[in-house]
């Protein structure tokens, strides 16, 4: 798997600091095999750490004048086939759990508002009908993931990174990003403790087509806290389905900031240009024992794209 982000800039750059969350992680159910992280023009170091969320970081300097710049970083990682979920316990326990502070601390930072998901009463109405009494976490979850799917409409043009939720609610408009935060929010109103998760989803061409080297794209979706026993379970709401092979998880914080691929300042550079390519290629399943990267659906191809 390959990331690469290039930026041209129409004068020269006398300094850029970049915050990176491109290293994918080791978790339950994918497994990292080897990961290399390229810069162009080379930093003098690039300083690794793992930051509040768990997830790890890179940090770099350029304090040379230049007039582009280019970030890769390639990951080899085998997805884990899921176990199926069967049972799960039923979201009025998990929401008296979080208001009696039993919890730990890791998972209740994920029941509060933060930057991007506010506190919206619409939200919490729109969650009522997939939250009935008694019934279990995972199967909520799933009606909500749907109704999300079915509501909202795939539009990389009608929305931005700045667009407040509010707007997309109002519209039932936008992209990845903004579905995870209309599904984390009304999660979150309903009492359950919920986060963002960034990653990829690996598609293939319908058939007959040949593949197209930067089809894919940065993915985002949501996760619930469903008890000790499941821990995380994570849902696309984008493409409603449960998360499985077709995904690698990347990072999770509280909403898209806290994990946004690429944050970083830049002084001078004039006009600038930035181009994204992400690559998801299949690894040998026979040689692994595993299904890394299955087969997407053509749906899935259309309506993946971040912004």
């Amino acid at each position: 798997m390959e990331h690469k982000t290039a930026y041209q800039y129409s004068e020269p750059a006398s300094v850029a600091h970049n915050l990176l969350h491109l290293r994918v992680p080791t978790t339950h159910r994918q497994s990292v095999e080897d990961f290399a992280l390229t810069v162009e023009p080379k930093p003098r170091s690039v300083v690794s750490r793992t930051d509040y969320f768990g997830n790890q970081v890179h940090y770099f300097a350029l304090s040379e004048p230049h007039s582009g710049m280019t970030i890769t970083a390639t990951s080899r990682v085998v997805v884990k086939t899921p176990t199926p979920i069967t049972t799960s316990p039923t979201w009025e326990e998990l929401a008296a759990i979080g208001k009696s502070r039993e919890f730990p601390l890791e998972v209740r930072q994920f029941l509060f508002p933060s930057r991007h998901i506010r506190v919206m009463p619409i939200l919490s109405e729109y969650g009522k009908s997939a939250f009935t009494r008694n019934r279990p976490i995972v199967e909520a979850a799933m009606e909500l993931t749907t109704r999300i799917y079915t509501d909202y409409k795939y539009d990389s043009n009608a929305t931005n990174i700045f667009t407040p939720l509010e707007e997309v609610v109002r519209q039932r408009h936008g992209v990845c990003q903004d579905f995870a935060h209309v599904g984390i929010g009304a999660l979150r109103a309903q009492g359950l403790p919920a986060r963002y998760v960034s990653g990829y989803l690996r598609t293939e061409p319908p058939p007959g087509k040949p593949r197209l080297v930067g089809a894919d794209a940065s993915h985002a979706w949501f996760s619930v806290f469903c008890g000790t026993e499941l821990g995380w379970v994570d849902f696309d709401p984008t493409n409603n389905v449960m998360v499985g092979t077709d995904h690698i998880t990347l990072a999770h914080g509280r909403d898209f900031e806290d994990v946004s691929p690429i944050q970083g300042v830049v002084m001078g550079g004039g006009t600038r240009a930035m181009q994204v390519g992400v690559d998801v290629m299949p690894l040998d399943a026979k040689s692994h024992g595993t299904t890394p990267g299955a087969t997407s659906s053509q749906q899935q191809q259309q309506r993946s794209q971040n912004k």
